[in-house]
């Protein structure tokens, strides 16, 4: 039998039909075993052609983990074909300790003069008859900033991990995205704020047994108004970020969330305090303004849900994605009644100018790791798998801070950040006589203390958070952030109140605390 088997083909290209010798075909780069000519005969012994399709699933892959792992430009392969083999487990991140240090530093300074800026206006603030006779605003005001990070935080370590994995190279992608996302923080925004209010009329009827259904409705107007406007404002600035950072080569998961708060918590203070001073100013002439407001901003919730609803991509956050967000809402709220109870005495009144910065310097270090840690998990599989990448439960401290993965190094990193920061950020505050207290030596060691004490235990919370909503079927960008922040905001505010009783306790005169 004379065979008319002369050539064979070769993926060099997809669909490609190119000639190559027999006996150099392997079967597949998969098996590795080598294709026999009488593998490519027909039934009647005659030649067959073969057409190979080349998949570049697993190449594309590779180049898209190297992309983010070595901050190189994003692969512009078409859409992936899938292969009959599993997902490869992520190699080891290829960051440096120096690289993810020079990435993490310029945002993470801009947001810090974001969270200064942001303690000025509530150190001038504080005075105005609003929050005089209405203190349940200061309630307000860790649960409103701590919106970027149940909701703007949230969006940017979930658009950074669309970006990363490939799911926004095509402009019909990206508008999905953009469209789902955007309408989906819109009905969180209205829906925490409105929540926000009710937990700041109930935190500040306990204490006093005092209740006015006028300051109520006012919380409610503006708190509501305060997270529509800053949320609408912050979303489009976040997708901004994130774009123009796939198209520098930057990792987004190193940029986007500090740069969501550089200018978060600045707005969002900026947009509370002028609401409700003007809705306090309308209060007794023109009593009916402060429900339309309440009334107008809930009455857009259904067009919001149905654009989400439309959305497959943010479809199950819209109907599983309110637990972090409340609860989170909650947390910060405690911490915005230990705010209200200490700034409310004169004695501390010097309080109100370092919280948004020791709690804004906080959050946005422990959101950078929790990005990272979340995209990385991503690159070896979907939430509830067990790739090896992931085999921590409960990670002793000595895992978290000095073993030799990359997210150890950068949680060393991103430590060490804390105390030059803060020196800057105070020396900030100083210069442009901010606050009520004099920088001391003694006053700067308490305040380091409780600083670096924060962001030890949300570090260590967050490696631990992380892999362990990843292993119980949770998406780690969806869930850990909002939990993160707001224990961020009550632990800022507890051990800085805290380290303000003190200082006044033994009798820092010189720092002014206590006068």
């Amino acid at each position: 039998m004379t065979s008319k088997l002369e050539q064979k083909e070769t993926p060099q290209a997809n669909g490609a039909v190119l000639p190559i010798v027999p006996g150099d075909c392997l079967a597949s780069p998969e098996r590795g075993q080598r294709a026999e000519p009488s593998d490519f005969l027909g039934p009647d012994g005659t030649g067959v052609e073969v057409v190979v399709l080349e998949s570049r699933a697993n190449a594309k892959g590779v180049r898209e983990e190297d992309a983010l792992l070595e901050n190189g430009s994003q692969s512009n392969e078409s859409d992936d074909t899938s292969t009959d083999r599993g997902p490869e487990p992520a190699s080891p991140l290829k960051e440096t300790s120096f690289s993810i240090g020079l990435q993490v530093l310029f945002p993470f300074l801009l947001a810090g003069f974001g969270t200064v800026a942001a303690g000025m206006v509530l150190d001038i603030v504080q005075h105005w008859d609003v929050f005089k006779y209405v203190t349940e605003v200061f309630i307000l005001v860790p649960a409103l900033l701590g919106l970027k990070g149940n909701l703007e935080m949230t969006l940017a370590s979930r658009l950074s991990t669309a970006a990363n994995i490939g799911q926004m190279d095509t402009p019909k992608e990206l508008w999905k995205m953009i469209t789902g996302n955007m309408a989906l923080i819109q009905v969180q925004a209205t829906v925490v704020g409105f929540l926000a209010s009710i937990a700041a009329v109930v935190f500040g009827w306990i204490p006093d047994g005092h209740f006015s259904i006028d300051h109520a409705v006012l919380l409610c107007a503006s708190s509501v108004a305060t997270a529509f406007i800053a949320s609408l404002v912050l979303g489009m600035i976040m997708i901004g970020v994130i774009i123009g950072s796939r198209k520098m080569g930057i990792n987004p998961d190193n940029v986007a969330t500090p740069i969501a708060a550089s200018l978060g918590d600045l707005i969002t203070l900026a947009l509370l305090s002028g609401i409700s001073w003007g809705l306090y100013k309308e209060l007794e002439s023109k009593a009916y303004v402060n429900p339309l407001v309440c009334a107008f901003f809930i009455s857009l919730l259904p067009i919001w849900i149905i654009i989400a609803k439309r959305n497959s991509a943010t479809r199950e956050v819209l109907y599983s994605g309110w637990e972090p967000v409340i609860i989170a809402m909650a947390i910060s709220s405690v911490g915005g009644l230990i705010l209200d109870r200490t700034v409310s005495d004169p004695n501390f009144a010097g309080m109100a100018v370092f919280t948004p910065v020791i709690n804004g310097v906080g959050g946005n270090l422990v959101a950078v790791q929790a990005s990272r840690i979340s995209t990385y998990l991503h690159m070896s599989g979907v939430p509830g798998d067990s790739p090896e990448t992931a085999p921590r439960k409960c990670p002793s401290p000595c895992s978290t801070f000095f073993s030799s993965d990359v997210n150890s190094r950068s949680a060393r990193v991103l430590f060490l950040l804390v105390v030059p920061g803060h020196l800057v950020f105070l020396y900030t505050i100083s210069s442009m006589q901010g606050g009520h207290t004099t920088l001391t030596l003694i006053f700067i060691v308490f305040y380091m203390t409780a600083a670096l004490l924060q962001v030890l235990i949300l570090l260590y919370i967050a490696d631990w958070m992380v892999h362990w909503m990843w292993g119980r079927d949770l998406d780690p960008d969806n869930f850990s952030i909002p939990y993160l922040t707001a224990l961020g905001d009550l632990i800022g505010t507890g051990l800085l109140a805290l380290s303000f009783h003190v200082l006044w306790l033994i009798g820092d005169r010189d720092s002014d605390v206590g006068d």
